[in-house]
C-alpha cells in the first residue's frame, strides 16, 4: 500500500501539467500574438503578396485594406469557420461577431481582424466572382 501510496504522492506534488506558458491571458496573451501582411482590395490589384501559413492556438491580427476604386468583398466561410474571431476593428469601433462569411468594402477603409487559428487545413480568401490567383490568398493552418 505504501509503495502504490509514492507514486501518486509525486505526481501530486509536481503540480498541474503545463503544456505552455502564456502568463494569465492564454492564448489572448501579447507573447501569442502576430501580426500578418496586410491584404489589399484595389481594382486590378493583387490581393496578397503570397499565400500565409498560421499556426493553431496563435492569434493573429490581419489588416483588410480597401482603396475604395471599386465596391470589393472577401469571401471564405470555410476560413472564418477555422478560426476563432476575437474582433473585428473598424474606425476605431469594435464588433465581436459569432460568426462571418465575407467583409465587404463599398468605400475606402482599413478593417482589422484578431483571430485564433484554431482547424487545421487549407483555405481561401477570395473576390467573389473572379478566378485570377491574384484574387485571392491561400490560407493554411498548421
Amino acid at each position: 500500500m505504501r509503495f502504490r501510496a509514492l507514486p501518486l504522492a509525486l505526481v501530486l506534488a509536481a503540480g498541474p501539467a503545463i503544456a505552455h506558458d502564456l502568463g494569465f491571458a492564454g492564448l489572448l496573451s501579447a507573447g501569442n500574438k502576430e501580426d500578418l501582411p496586410p491584404l489589399t482590395l484595389a481594382a486590378g490589384q493583387p490581393v496578397s503578396d503570397g499565400p500565409l501559413t498560421l499556426q493553431s492556438g496563435t492569434y493573429y491580427e490581419i489588416e483588410i485594406q480597401a482603396d475604395g476604386s471599386q465596391e470589393l468583398a472577401l469571401a471564405g466561410a470555410a476560413f472564418f469557420r477555422a478560426i476563432w474571431i476575437d474582433e473585428i476593428v473598424i474606425n476605431g469601433l469594435e464588433i465581436r461577431p459569432l460568426g462571418l462569411d465575407s467583409v465587404e468594402f463599398d468605400e475606402a477603409g482599413t478593417m482589422e481582424i484578431g483571430f485564433i487559428a484554431i482547424k487545421p487545413g487549407s483555405y481561401a480568401l477570395a473576390i467573389p466572382g473572379t478566378e485570377g490567383e491574384t484574387q485571392r490568398v491561400e490560407i493554411t493552418i498548421q
